[in-house]
């Protein structure tokens, strides 16, 4: 079987990142520290720092490598999400309990990509499982669906040319058949529901 090269490229990427932006912000807790500055300015580039941090931790899984034995604590997605819902747009509810399997993250967290891309102005996304299923399922002002690039996730042999920016819903199906799962969603003007 040849390797996933995109995902071991994403995976190298992340990594080599990870530790230079956690540098970056043990700088600036430190410079806080030693000075006594807490100027707006400091605080701006902290939560910038740490917004940086967990995106590359959710890329990591996201868009990285998995096997069938790696595992993931609820303790660990539950702290990227917090991050990630700091002060942006969007928050998210991680509802699941104990480690999970990383190829069923991989694919949880690229469906949370994919809700973003249907939530221009926010939203609260709640991720939770019901027996073996996991279900989403988002309540916002106003829901963006574009049928054209979610029934890609359904039917990848479409033609559809993904941009940069949609290359979660390229990804998608790839990761789901890893992970043994298949995934059905429906929207309205103010909710997006998903479920695998």
């Amino acid at each position: 079987m040849q390797p996933d090269l995109a995902a071991l490229v994403g995976s190298r990427i992340c990594h080599d990142l990870i530790s230079p932006i956690g540098a970056i912000g043990n700088g600036v807790e430190l410079l806080a520290l030693t000075s006594g500055n807490t100027a707006p300015e400091m605080s701006l580039i902290n939560d910038s720092v740490e917004n940086a941090n967990a995106r590359i931790r959710l890329f990591r899984i996201a868009f990285g490598a998995a096997t069938d034995s790696q595992r993931i604590s609820s303790t660990e997605i539950r702290s990227i999400l917090a991050a990630i819902s700091q002060g942006a747009r969007n928050t998210f509810h991680w509802d699941i309990q104990g480690d999970q399997q990383r190829r069923c993250v991989r694919s949880a967290l690229l469906v949370l990509l994919c809700f973003e891309t249907a939530l221009p102005i926010g939203g609260d996304v709640v991720i939770k499982q019901v027996g073996d299923a996991w279900l989403f399922d988002a309540r916002a002002k106003r829901v963006n669906f574009d049928a054209d690039l979610w029934n890609s996730i359904t039917d990848p042999k479409t033609n559809l040319v993904h941009t940069a920016a949609q290359v979660q819903f390229a990804l998608l199906p790839t990761a789901l058949a890893e992970a043994d799962r298949q995934l059905s969603f429906s929207a309205g003007d103010t909710m997006l529901n998903a479920q695998f």
